[in-house]
Parts: structure tokens; sequence; C-alpha cells
């Protein structure tokens, strides 16, 4: 049926373009879909990639998803009770042959109102821990991101909690570095903050977190940095043991030079953090210059004697393996199973005290006053130290002598030259197929010998006579870095290094008495060391934690240099360890030492056998002064400047615990040793 005429003139008939003909240049290209109704088709990467449609809706699926979990864990999880720290148990320390040594743990902490607190106190942990702490969320969401990422990296944590996150870690959850903790703390923290106020946080917070020295809370630390209570607290005051927070392993100022040092500075930051806070005017700022000089340290009684010595080398060994912290240990709950050995400790402590009893009277010789012995015994085999002495007792001496860096070694560093300028010389030598231990030497080496006599004798003659100018010129051949890299790989800690100056080769090196006991087992073992260690084993809730095995043998030295210096430690033992009338040393000893032609500010001596490697260190110090005394007069006229006492003090001990190394005077002509009933010989000790 036809439309009528005027339907049909409204009805416009559709456009089609000109049928391509066959052969046309776009007869190929065409689609038979209309481009109006098709989809552009995606060319290239674009076709592997999702739309954004799609991406937008997984996104927004996964938000929900995200978005419900959040709810739902924030609605589930409670705010636990609080810790219990009267219950903690305390960390107990054990001998070698497993024995009880001592249990710390008693937690010192008196909880505060923060109305006791005074506000330039509060204002200077805000200006440390929290710029912002009355206005967030309570949460960082950027620190506990970046802390998660590190954990499943097994990287370490990095800081960037707030004070809410801190407070909530102190007081509900354990110290474990987990995913699932961090997890735990992020929703704490959230409901803490939502539920309780600023004022009561920041209250709990004072009170729970551990300031180092055993005080966990503002007012055990009030007591045991400054003997007053929070209360009485000066803004400088408040201000240090603001910094304290961030770590007083290794910021409380009674622990060493670098210690003081990192707490000036932070103490100095932290005072100016206030002034940009706005919570002090640069005004009051510029009165506070002096550091406020905190108190030293007290110790509880249970570490008298040698015991807070021998826990304080254990302790920083554990912290050393990086899995504990000192605010771990003052928790407690660890049973920590120590290298030392209680016969060795006693017999070290009866021989230094000894020398103390029979030859210094500082009653009557001012030379005499303030001198400090410290000594370390470590067993070459595998590197344990099994004994120690630290000071005369370590709940009023804190300094721990045995491993603190900061008395010169003198010649006693002259074997690592010795090694430094053998290897040296080899690397130059043996390209050449030559001999390097008896190549010929110029300028002040000669001063010992002939020019063409080998390298290796005449820095040995010098090493027992105490000669210099052989090893000032042998520092200066090889290199004073050479010089100081073989005594790092020999085990001297890098920090200890002095400059590299020409009396570096003199031994202006200050190394600790556990680092040159160690460093001795070098020659002992033929160029190969274990680096030195206190604990054998740590466990908690009885599952023992990894990362304490002990440590492996390594090579260090080249086995021909070793051996070479070695052998001249040995003349020096002989020399140094000359028979009485009684008694002879009958072993081998690798020894070395101070001797008369040094001018350093204390004695030393180093014994090494294949079983032990004894140093003893004697100087003089006054409480307060970083300075050395002079040791001219100890002991009396004929002390050498104390020099003769570190070697009785090693041949007394040696004899204790290594008996068989002696042996009786033999009578039959021709085979006395010479020097019978006299006094050590005046050589290199």
């Amino acid at each position: 049926m036809k439309l009528p005429h005027t339907l049909r003139s409204r009805r416009k008939k559709p456009r089609h373009p000109k049928k391509p003909t066959a052969g046309s240049p776009t007869a190929s290209t065409k689609s038979a879909e209309s481009p109006t109704t098709a989809p552009a088709r995606r060319r290239g990467l674009r076709r592997l990639l999702p739309s954004w449609k799609l991406v937008t809706g997984l996104l927004l699926g996964a938000c929900a998803v995200l978005g419900g979990a959040f709810a739902w864990m924030y609605a589930h999880i409670e705010i636990p009770d609080e810790h219990d720290v009267a219950r903690r148990q305390a960390t107990v320390y054990y001998w070698a042959d497993g024995s009880r040594m001592v249990g710390v743990g008693d937690v010192n902490r008196q909880d505060v109102e923060l109305s006791q607190v005074p506000d330039p106190v509060r204002n200077a942990v805000i200006a440390a821990e929290n710029a912002d702490f009355y206005t967030d969320s309570g949460v960082s969401f950027q620190g506990i991101g970046r802390a998660a990422l590190n954990i499943v990296k097994g990287e370490e944590t990095q800081g960037g909690s707030t004070i809410t996150q801190q407070y909530v870690k102190n007081t509900y959850l354990s110290q474990d570095q987990t995913v699932t903790r961090k997890v735990k703390e992020l929703f704490l923290s959230l409901k803490v903050s939502n539920q309780r106020t600023k004022a009561e946080v920041l209250e709990g917070y004072l009170n729970t977190s551990w300031f180092g020295r055993d005080a966990y809370g503002i007012q055990a630390a009030a007591d045991a940095y400054y003997g007053v209570p929070a209360k009485n607290l000066n803004p400088s005051q408040g201000a240090l043991l603001a910094a304290m927070l961030k770590g007083a392993d290794t910021l409380d100022p009674a622990l060493g030079p670098d210690h003081r040092k990192r707490a000036e500075e932070r103490w100095e930051w932290i005072l100016d953090r206030e002034v940009e806070t706005g919570s002090m005017s640069a005004a009051e700022r510029a009165t506070y210059q002096d550091f406020p000089e905190p108190k030293k340290p007290v110790k509880p009684t249970s570490q008298a004697g040698q015991i807070g010595y021998l826990i304080d080398i254990a302790n920083k060994y554990l912290k050393s393996k990086g899995s504990l912290t000192g605010k771990d240990l003052a928790a407690g709950g660890y049973r920590v199973h120590t290298t030392f050995e209680k016969d060795k400790v006693r017999a070290l402590t009866r021989a230094v005290e000894k020398v103390r009893k029979e030859s210094l009277d500082p009653k009557k010789r001012a030379a005499d006053r303030h001198v400090q012995f410290g000594a370390a015994s470590v067993r070459p085999s595998d590197g344990a130290i099994v004994a120690v002495y630290g000071g005369e007792d370590a709940i009023k001496h804190f300094s721990n002598n045995a491993d603190t860096a900061g008395v010169p070694a003198a010649s006693a560093f002259k074997p690592f030259v010795f090694a430094a300028a053998l290897e040296g010389r080899g690397e130059r030598f043996r390209t050449a197929g030559l001999d390097a231990t008896r190549a010929p030497v110029s300028g002040a080496e000669a001063v010992s010998g002939s020019p063409d006599a080998p390298l290796s004798s005449r820095l040995s003659r010098s090493l027992i006579t105490s000669g210099n100018a052989a090893f000032v010129q042998a520092g200066k051949d090889v290199g004073l870095k050479k010089v100081r890299d073989t005594a790092v790989a020999a085990g001297l800690r890098p920090e200890s290094m002095a400059k590299l100056e020409p009396t570096f080769a003199l031994g202006t090196s200050t190394p600790s008495a556990v680092r040159l006991a160690g460093a001795y087992t070098t020659f002992v073992n033929a160029g190969t060391r274990t680096e030195p260690y206190s604990v054998t084993k740590v466990e908690r809730d009885g599952v023992a934690l990894d990362g304490f095995e002990p440590p492996e043998e390594r090579r260090v030295m080249d086995e021909s240099v070793a051996l070479e210096v070695g052998r001249a430690l040995q003349d020096v033992g002989w020399n140094s360890l000359r028979p009485t009338r009684d008694h002879w040393f009958s072993g081998r000893i690798w020894a070395g030492g101070t001797g008369v032609n040094d001018r350093m500010k204390s004695a030393w001596f180093i014994g090494a056998t294949p079983q032990l490697s004894t140093s003893v260190a004697m100087f003089r110090t006054k409480p307060d002064e970083p300075q050395l005394l002079p040791m001219n007069g100890v002991g009396g006229a004929d002390s050498e400047r104390g020099g003769v006492f570190p070697p009785r003090i090693w041949t007394d001990y040696q004899r204790t615990v290594a008996p068989d190394s002696f042996a009786a005077v033999p009578s039959a002509p021709g085979v006395m040793p010479p020097a019978v009933d006299q006094e050590p010989a005046r050589v290199s000790r």
C-alpha cells in the first residue's frame, strides 16, 4: 500500500556514500559496520590494556572491600588490658658452664600525673617525637606503610610513629617487628585516639616510655639522670630526656665521648625545634647554652665487681647482631648464655688486684693515684672472650676499661706495621720472583742493622729493643693507609685508629684490650682470625633466637707474613718473661707491648699462646677528665712508667689458669735459661 504523498514527502531517504567500485583504494578499508554504531578498534599496545571503565570499576570494588575490612577490624579489635610490668621476667645471664651468673629485670617505674610534668618537658617531648600531636588522628599511615614494607623486605624498621602509636605499643603490644603487630598498632591507635583525650594519651606515654638506665617513665628517668622528681626538671634537662627517647643506647652521655657528642647534637636540635613549633621563644632558647650534664649511672648491687662489666660486653654483642635493643633487654624474659668462664674471670681479677695491693701506694706516691687497669682474655681457637677485667667495681667505676677505646697502644701496635711492611714489600717483589722478606731496605730502617740485612731481621730487632726509627720508615715506605688496613683486618676497630701521621706507626691508635687480645690471635693462627664474641645462645620462652651462631674463622693475612711476624713476637716473649728462681715459662708465647722508648701515657702487655691471648693495659685518668695522666713514677722510680706491671699480671693469671705453661727451673749445668731471678728484661713489652 502506498503512503499518502504528504507522508512520503516527509520521509527522507538515508544518504549512503557511493559504493566503492572494485579496485578502488578505499574499498578494502571500509567496514561493513556504521562508524556511528561500532567502537573504534584498539591498535598497538592499547589492545593489551584494560579500558578505563574496567579499571575504575576494579578500583572502586577494591576500595569497597578494603573499606569494609577496615570497618570490620576497627569494630572487632578491642583495647586490651595494660601490660602488668610487675610480672615481667628478668633477663638471666649464664656462665660458660651453664651456671647462673645474674638476673637483671627489676622494672624501675613510678607513674606520675601529667600535672606533675612541667609544661616545658612536655613541649620538648612533643617537639622531638610528634610536633602535630594535638591535631593528628593518632596514627601516621605513611610511617606504618614504610615500616610494614621494610618488615616484608627484611630490612630494619624506621621511625615515624606518633606518640599515640608509641603509647599503644608500650602499653598493649609487644616490641616484635612484624606486620601483624603493626596492623594491630594501627587500629588500636585509632581507637585510643577516639576514646581518650590527648592529655590521657600523653600521660600514658610519659609513664611507659623507656629512657635508658633501666628507667621506665619520666619520673624514673628524672631520678636516674638528675636525681630529682619529674616536677623539678628544668627545660634544658627536659630536652635531654626527650632526646633519650630516640635511643639511650646511642645517646646516653655517660657511655662515651661519641655518645655525648650525639646527645649534645640531639639536645640542641630539640631546643631549636621547640622554637620552630612555637612552644619556646628564641629569647628563652638563647639562655640554654650549657649542656645539662647528667649524673653518673648507678648499677644495681647485683652487678657489683666484674659482673656489670661482663653484662656490658654481652649486651654490646647482642645489640651488634641487630636483633635486640637495650629496651628489649630491659623488658626482660631472655636467657643469655655467655662465653665467660668463672674461674678465669676470678683469676684475672686476683692478678690485677695483687699488683694494685702490693706494688701501688697512692697514699705515699702521688704518681700511684688514679691508676686504672683493663684486661681481656680471648681463646684463639674460636674467638670466645673468656675473661675480662673492666675496673675495680662496676657499680663504682662505670666505664668498662676492658672494652673502651682511649688508651694508646704504643709499641703493642708495631706488629701490624711489621706485617703491613712485609705484605707491601711482598706485593712488589713477588712479581719479580724475589723473596720479599730478604729484600734490602734503606733509610732509617738501617738504624737497627746493615742496609743489606733482610727487612724482617731489622724490624724484628727493632721490635725486641723497642726501636722506633725502623717502624716510622717502614710505615712511610709501605704507606700508613696500608698499615691501618692491616690492623683493621686483624681485628682492631676502624674508629679506634688515629690520624695517619708519621707517629701513627708508633701506636697512637687506641684499641681496647678485647680487640688487641683478639688481633694477636692472627699471629698465633698463622694469618687467620675469628671475630671476638661473648654470647653463644639467646632464648626466650624456651625458643632459641636466630643469629647467634659463633663467628666463622677467616684468613686476613698471608700465612708467611703472619709466621714471620710471629717468630719475632716469640723472641719478644722470651725476652719479656725471663725466668725467676723457681719457675720459667716453658711454652711458646707471642708477646708485644709498650717498651722503654715509648713516651705514651700507657703500659701494655699482650701475651698470646695457642690456648689463650690475654692483653693487659695500665693507665692513669681522673674522673670526668678525657686526657690521660703521665705514667712517670708509677710504682716507684724503677718501674719504667708502670711497664713492669702488665707482664707481671699476665704471668700470675697465666700461671693460675694454665699451670702447665710453666716449669720448674732446671738445675742441671748448661740447661738453666739466662737471667735467672731478674725482673723482666727492659725491652718491648
